[in-house]
């Protein structure tokens, strides 16, 4: 994606089922679950540069040792910062007592983030926030281990408002209006009422005191229960993973699949993250043994060691996010690197049309690396069209040819070349405008000599978001390269609708599609629908959630994918480019064609698959009529 922008969270979860002897005896070290877990995040990098956290719970140990640790940053490499942080610790303990390097026993008494269970996270800051008050894990830490909680998610609530003034109503003071925080406190709020109705009930049955209590608490406590009172009125996308101080632990997705969970078990561990080949590749495991949590479902995993998948909310339809395929998760995925060719492969009809059938005089390459996949499936069409090509070149001619007219129609290929490099280490330091437009039209560097001014320049992109790095960067290098034609290809369709479900694309001003229409509608002496959508949007605001209607859509319905495609081709193509500019989007049909299980498209087509989304793009048209830069969630 040339435009860069913040997105998708990830988290990590390891639960060790043997003593911590058995890893120490095995593989050489007791801190297994440790190395892990470092493996599990730094794998995952690519969904968080923000911020990371890691928390670990030990079993077993006296009242007065501190068995949960906990550590985060919001350093510039915060998973390298946090286990530096922990093998210092780790280091100077070793240093001062040497000789209890192999006692396990002693270790787990006294060694920070040796543990039973771990909890991680990478994150991108969607709300801006980059302060270590909003990276995860979040801790609410009671004296009683059975109350005390660990919370850290990939998600986003449309709702947080709603969730904020239930959590008022019953009585509390949360100290922010933020989703996690939220979130964490309703959970916290279930557990109490939990732990204080089994109390009651144990001591009428058994007659015990409270320290008597507590393990029995442990055992019963129904983590089940109360992830179904505590998600009962949550809108949102979300894989939401919690530890209880006890030893309890969880993940919950969202009823539509929106936010991706994987886990992997067998008698030695339970594993989880937000991608599948990340577990495959740390635990060397196959690809059928990685389940994926079914929506609306909550892995459970109890201090005993029991593990079950228990449905907690009502399954909506099945809307797991697109953008994960195209673009958010490690293209090592089998099926995601095969659906990433078919983005290409699918486009490619499309390009022919921009390029008149031309395949000779026309170069193939991609930007940025992350399109490199989708590449590969657009160059694997084009060959195949220019072997369709030479078959009927053959097959025609097939008396006349020689030999060597044979050979030399077999030996042409796509021209497809590596031909935009990003200079990584450059940096754009200088603060005013003309100098930074400067900088950044330098960041990517070209092969030179490889493209005529005869041919056709055709750039597939993972998506376009707002064009900025495309109309001040790219094709201003491109051109350069004097093209007779840049054709900029996304194999996303256009993106139209901000998300509210995790992805920092909540402002409609941001996005160019959503320009290039209102263009469009004052071309065309239409203008007036923007003043009709206002109108609706402000008087749905009085509805409930599961009344409102997505009104925005309206301003894109005068107009086809094309017209609003070759708006965008004008708008992105400035006075000081030579070559002509076009623009081509994948169709929803062929994303839905290419990610056939994964049908979430409401930034696309604004479908959103649960109520509060209709309200928040509502009130985003809102915000951008009124000239709030804010985001509406």
């Amino acid at each position: 994606m040339s435009d860069a922008i913040k997105h998708e969270c990830g988290i990590a979860m390891v639960r060790l089922l043997k003593p911590l002897q058995y890893y120490k005896d095995k593989y050489g070290s007791a801190f297994y679950g440790l190395n892990k877990m470092y493996l599990l995040m730094e794998k995952q990098h690519n969904r968080g540069q923000d911020g990371a956290g890691l928390a670990s719970i030990k079993f077993d140990v006296s009242p007065g040792t501190r068995y949960i640790s906990r550590v985060r940053s919001n350093a510039s490499q915060p998973i390298q910062d946090i286990f530096a942080q922990i093998n210092e610790r780790l280091n100077t303990l070793n240093e001062t007592f040497p000789e209890k390097a192999d006692d396990v026993e002693w270790l787990n008494n006294n060694a920070p983030y040796l543990g039973n269970l771990f909890l991680g996270h990478v994150r991108y800051g969607t709300f801006g926030k980059n302060s270590i008050e909003s990276v995860h894990p979040f801790l609410r830490q009671s004296n009683w281990m059975h109350k005390s909680l660990l919370v850290a998610g990939n998600f986003n609530m449309t709702n947080s408002k709603r969730l904020f003034n239930d959590l008022v109503e019953i009585g509390q003071h949360p100290k922010e209006m933020t989703d996690t925080v939220t979130v964490m406190e309703k959970i916290g709020h279930f557990i109490d009422d939990e732990v204080a109705d089994l109390y009651v009930k144990i001591k009428k049955q058994k007659g015990v005191n409270k320290k008597e209590a507590s393990p029995l608490i442990e055992e019963q406590i129904n983590i089940k229960k109360i992830l179904k009172r505590s998600a009962k009125n949550w809108d949102g996308g979300y894989a939401m993973a919690g530890l209880l101080g006890h030893g309890d632990a969880f993940v919950l997705r969202d009823p539509a699949g929106i936010r991706p969970a994987y886990y992997y078990k067998d008698d030695e561990v339970v594993v989880v993250a937000s991608e599948r080949p990340v577990i495959q590749t740390v635990f060397n495991v196959a690809i059928e043994d990685v389940k994926e949590i079914e929506r609306g479902h909550a892995l459970i995993i109890k201090r005993n060691g029991k593990i079950s998948t228990n449905k907690i909310v009502a399954q909506l339809p099945q809307k797991s996010c697109s953008f994960e395929r195209i673009y958010f998760s490690r293209g090592s995925d089998a099926s995601i690197y095969t659906e990433r060719k078919n983005l290409g492969k699918f486009v490619f009809p499309q390009i022919l049309d921009k390029i008149n059938n031309d395949i000779k005089n026309s170069v193939f390459s991609y930007i940025p690396n992350t399109a490199e996949t989708s590449f590969y499936g657009m160059r694997e069409a084009a060959e195949d069209f220019l072997n369709q090509q030479k078959a009927e070149v053959i097959l025609k001619g097939q008396r006349s040819l020689s030999v060597e007219k044979v050979k030399e129609i077999l030996s042409e290929r796509p021209r497809v070349e590596k031909l935009a490099i990003k200079d990584a280490k450059l940096r754009t330091f200088i603060a005013d405008d003309t100098s930074r437009d400067d900088l950044v039209a330098h960041l990517y560097d070209v092969t030179y000599g490889i493209v005529q001014p005869t041919d056709n320049l055709v750039i597939i992109d993972d998506s376009i978001v707002r064009g900025t790095t495309l109309k001040k960067s790219i094709i201003k290098i491109l051109d350069r390269l004097h093209p007779k034609k840049i054709v900029i290809v996304s194999s996303a369709p256009q993106i139209r609708y901000p998300d509210c479900y995790g992805i920092d694309m909540a402002k409609l001003g941001d996005f160019i599609a959503f320009r290039a229409a209102l263009e469009l509608l004052k071309d065309t002496k239409q203008y007036a629908i923007v003043e009709e959508v206002y109108a609706s949007c402000k008087a749905q605001k009085k509805l409930e959630d599961t009344e409102i209607e997505n009104a925005v859509t309206a301003i894109y319905a005068p107009f086809s994918n094309v017209q609003i495609s070759d708006k965008i081709a004008s708008m992105l193509k400035t006075e000081d480019i030579n070559a002509e500019v076009e623009i081509v989007f994948q169709t929803v049909e062929n994303l839905h064609k290419a990610c056939p299980d994964h049908l979430g498209d409401w930034y696309f087509t604004g479908n959103y698959p649960t109520p509060g989304g209709n309200r928040v793009v509502n009130d985003a048209f809102i915000n951008f009529y009124e000239g709030n830069d804010k985001r509406a969630y």
